[in-house]
């Protein structure tokens, strides 16, 4: 599940979160809202474990879920957002414009930062123990945009090419607030 939106993505604002961003930016009253609604919904999945980011607003929103959901939240750093290094406070187009390619964020990257693969290692990490874990258990994961999409192009063995022409089809991960099954 992605977390709810903040007042930048709200607005259309394409930001590099800052680092202390990242821990202090809330999600938004109209997001609050939809993820209450959310969660109603996730009670026939039968959720035994809630796993989250330990920024702000994937807390907020996992917070929100587990409650509903009488479900401890578990925070792991391996759900975090994407390093943006140098570019993090700052809008996205300086970011883009560093790369020759979408698909060069894959191996190359941003000075003080972290490359695709770089998320995509430590989120298959993380669901490869909790898999191990938590054999035949419903998990459900908070997180952010990219690394979500990275996950889930893992889980149906897409190579990155495959994995960037589905960039962002609600087929492969979800929009604010919503879920996808793994």
């Amino acid at each position: 599940m992605r977390h709810g939106e903040t007042k930048y993505q709200a607005n259309g604002i394409n930001i590099l979160y800052s680092k202390k961003e990242q821990f202090s930016l809330p999600i938004t009253k109209k997001a609050k809202n939809k993820i209450k609604k959310v969660a109603k919904s996730l009670k026939k999945e039968k959720i035994d474990f809630l796993f989250s980011s330990d920024y702000c607003r994937t807390k907020q929103t996992a917070s929100i879920v587990g409650k509903e959901l009488g479900k401890k939240v578990f925070f792991d750093k391996r759900l975090r957002d994407t390093d943006f290094g140098i570019f993090s406070g700052k809008l996205d187009n300086g970011y883009k414009e560093y790369f020759s390619s979408k698909l060069q964020r894959f191996s190359k990257k941003s000075p003080r930062g972290e490359s695709w693969r770089d998320v995509k290692k430590r989120m298959v990490d993380f669901i490869k123990e909790i898999d191990k874990k938590h054999k035949n258990k419903t998990i459900l994961i908070v997180g952010h945009a990219d690394p979500l999409w990275l996950l889930a192009g893992f889980v149906k063995g897409l190579t990155e090419k495959k994995l960037l022409e589905k960039k962002n089809p609600k087929n492969l991960w979800p929009d604010l607030g919503q879920t996808i099954k793994l």
